[in-house]
Formats: structure tokens, C-alpha cells, sequence
């Protein structure tokens, strides 16, 4: 019998050295299958890819959570002016940004994003229960500028409808959407939550959707609580909801006790804004907190907050390992 909560990750895994070194389709093959290896190894239930198949070597920092999925599109205009800049800069929101990830000119068209073939790729690499994961439309309407939709609603369900079609033919046992932005902006759930949903829709096998303050440079970028989310947490048409709470106030989890009970989360247990490997018992002790707030049954996974990008390889794999120890002890087995 298998365990009843299940460990996985968020998505993105550091890069490795030689990879950027020495980057090739073969390199990138080999470095995926490294990624899933390791996971398996360790124990994880439901693993993933690392995210490799974003990397660029001319915008490595970036780690392809945005550019990778807009500067395929049609429609866009990939090289950023200095009037660019100022324009996007005027705008809310991005302070993080120096500068857009590209300029929206005319209708949005898919160009030559290919996300089927390249989750194609690492399925192939791995018989476990496997999660392909992708930036969702709020978070990239976001970091884009816009010369032609005239709002970021519009804008928002443009690459919606785009990201949609690609994920009609993903085959994966989870598809999960990575918002980040929505946490610092609770006065946009509404259309952000229409516009998600388009893409859950057309999800053949298990939605979920990823949501955090942000994780650049080690650091949070978006303030909020999870307070003001409940109504769109309980509008999301996902089987589970993966959060950012390790790294979060303790008192948060009552908040999230507030969304309705026929949700189910990936509660994050592994501070990944930190390099310190949390030791299983702490990991335990952080299920069991969740576990008495929100109830057993809701937990549906455990996982570290966000992506791994941003940490050394011997942290992340540390952390991989006392997540599945932790879970294990708490599980009683």
C-alpha cells in the first residue's frame, strides 16, 4: 500500500554545471534524466523534469519561467527599446523587472511554442508517475508589454486560449500551472481565475496549480496573505492546490483552512529560500501542524514551496531526500 500523502516537487531543479557549459540536445537529455533519477532515488512520488528544457543559455538568470513561453509566440516583438523600458516601468506591479519579456505588437499566435514535445521528451525518460508544469496566463500577461489587447484582461485570456491548446495534448499525470503574480494582486482574481480555468479545462488527466509570493535572487517578490486569495483558491477548477507556507507566518494556515473543504493542497514543507536542509523530524512536525489546521484529508501532497533553480544541486538534493524522510516519519513509516 502506497503512503496516503504523497511527496512531489514544484517544478524547476538547478541547473547543472555542465549543462551550461557545454549546452547540446544530448547534454539536455541527459541532464533531464539525471533530474528524474535523482528524484526517483530519493523516493519522490510524482516527479518532474527540473524544468531543463526552458534553459537558455544567453538568459540562464532567468531560468525560462517566462521568456521561454512568450518569445515563440506570434505577435511578439522580442527586442526591448529603451522607450520599452520606460513604458513598462511606468506600469504596477513589476518592480522587480528592469525590463519587459517582450512587446505584444499584434494578435497572439503560438508561433513555435511546442510545450506536447518537449514534456514528450522527458516522459520518455521515466516510468514513475510523472508532472509537467508550465507558467500560467496571469503571471506571463504580466510581465509583458502590451501595444495592442489595450488591457491585461484581454491580453491575459489571448495567451489563456494559446496555452490551452498546447495543453490538450500534453500527456503527463499531473499538469500543473505556476502563478506567482496573483499573490501580490487579489483585486485581479476574478478574470485571473477565468483565465486559468480555460487552461485547467482542457487538462485531460489531474489539474493542479502552484501559488507563491515569488522566489527571485532567494527572495520574495509579491506581499500579501493568503487571506485575500480564499475566494479564488475555492474558484480554481483543479484536483489540488500547491502553497508556499514554510517559508510563511505559522498563523497562515488558518487562513487556508477558510477555503472550502472539497479542496485538497500540496502543503510546502521545504524552505527554499533557505540553504539550510531541514532535518525529517522538523518536516514531520510541519505535516502534523498542517494536518491538525486543515485536517489529514485535505493534504493531498507535501512539497518544498517553490522551484529548486535558485539553490546548489547538494542542497536541493538534500532537501529532496528529508522531504520524502520526513513524510515517511510522519506517516509512521
Amino acid at each position: 500500500m502506497g503512503p496516503r500523502i504523497r511527496t512531489t516537487l514544484v517544478g524547476s531543479y538547478p541547473l547543472p554545471a555542465w549543462l551550461v557549459a557545454m549546452p547540446g540536445m544530448g547534454a539536455l537529455r541527459d541532464a533531464t534524466a539525471v533530474v528524474l533519477k535523482t528524484q526517483e532515488n530519493a523516493g519522490i512520488d510524482m516527479v518532474v523534469d527540473g524544468e531543463l528544457y526552458r534553459f537558455d543559455v544567453n538568459h540562464p538568470e532567468t531560468n525560462g519561467m517566462i521568456e521561454y513561453f512568450v518569445r515563440p509566440l506570434c505577435g511578439v516583438r522580442n527586442e526591448i527599446t529603451r522607450e520599452d523600458r520606460k513604458k513598462f516601468a511606468a506600469g504596477k506591479g513589476m518592480e522587480f523587472r528592469s525590463r519587459p519579456s517582450a512587446v505584444v505588437e499584434s494578435e497572439l499566435a503560438a508561433g513555435t511554442l511546442d510545450l506536447p514535445e518537449h514534456c514528450r521528451r522527458a516522459r520518455e525518460l521515466t516510468a514513475s508517475p510523472f508532472k509537467f508544469t508550465l507558467t500560467g496566463p496571469h503571471m506571463l500577461s504580466e510581465t509583458l508589454l502590451d501595444n495592442h489587447y489595450g488591457s491585461r484582461e484581454e491580453l491575459c485570456r489571448a495567451l489563456a486560449a494559446i496555452l490551452a491548446a498546447q495543453v490538450k495534448d500534453i500527456e503527463a499525470d499531473v499538469i500543473q500551472l505556476d502563478e506567482a503574480n496573483i499573490t501580490g494582486h487579489p483585486e485581479e482574481a476574478g478574470w485571473a481565475a477565468e483565465c486559468i480555468n480555460m487552461v485547467l479545462a482542457e487538462v485531460k488527466t489531474i489539474p493542479a496549480v502552484h501559488l507563491c509570493f515569488g522566489n527571485y535572487g532567494g527572495q520574495p517578490i509579491q506581499k500579501g496573505r493568503w487571506q485575500k486569495l480564499v475566494g479564488f483558491i475555492e474558484t480554481l477548477c483543479c484536483e489540488h492546490i500547491l502553497v508556499e507556507v514554510a517559508h510563511r507566518p505559522p498563523a497562515e494556515l488558518r487562513q487556508l483552512a477558510g477555503v472550502a473543504s472539497e479542496v485538497t493542497f500540496g502543503i510546502g514543507v521545504i524552505d527554499v529560500k533557505s540553504t539550510v536542509v531541514e532535518p525529517a523530524e522538523q518536516i514531520a512536525r510541519r505535516i502534523e501542524a498542517a494536518a491538525k489546521v486543515l485536517g489529514p484529508e485535505r493534504i493531498s501532497y507535501v512539497n518544498p514551496d517553490c522551484g529548486f533553480w535558485m539553490l546548489n544541486r547538494s542542497v536541493a538534493d538534500r532537501k529532496i531526500e528529508a522531504l520524502v524522510v520526513g513524510r515517511n516519519l510522519y506517516e509512521g513509516r
